[in-house]
């Protein structure tokens, strides 16, 4: 499938052949100009970047396997860990800190019995933090994938997490 890897069992797996008829796609780019391309693409297909799909990636678009992590834990979108099935982001901006979100997030620790940037056991939730949603008005507010919750109260949050099967 690809000579990129040098190993057997990642070129019998097809999503390393998806994410590299990708690469092939963007190889009018060189190294660091397709870099951040081609980590939403791996990630979008293995679900997070772990070490070993940055170094294949670094290894096919000829950089090192540094510049590719730097990359990965910069940006707050890049994943190294699995994320569940649903992510909830906890605004901590101002209204929202101000109006409770703190609590908020304590009721989503304890409910969900795992801390921020972790996911639980089953892959269900995941939960990540975020400074501002721009829905002060709202405030606190958490967003569960694209679904935006105003005026969450820690007494919400297990009708809230319930629709999320």
């Amino acid at each position: 499938m690809s000579e990129n890897c040098g190993c057997s069992e990642k070129c019998r797996n097809p999503i390393y052949g998806e994410l590299d008829k990708f690469i092939d796609s963007h190889k009018r780019k060189k190294g660091q100009e397709m870099l951040i391309p081609v980590l939403h693409k791996a990630q979008e297909l293995f679900g997070y970047l772990p070490i070993e799909v940055q170094e294949y990636v670094a290894k096919a678009i000829g950089i090192s396997s540094g510049e590719v992590l730097g990359v990965v834990t910069f940006y707050h979108y890049f994943t190294m860990q699995p994320r569940g099935r649903h992510t909830i982001n906890v605004c901590m901006g101002t209204a929202c800190y101000v109006r409770g979100s703190k609590k908020v997030m304590e009721a989503l620790v304890g409910e969900l019995k795992i801390k921020v940037g972790e996911t639980t056991p089953d892959r269900r939730f995941s939960i990540t933090v975020q400074r501002c949603f721009g829905a002060c008005g709202l405030a606190p507010v958490i967003m569960i994938n694209n679904d935006v919750h105003g005026r969450v109260t820690p007494k919400k949050i297990s009708g809230i997490l319930a629709k999320y099967e």
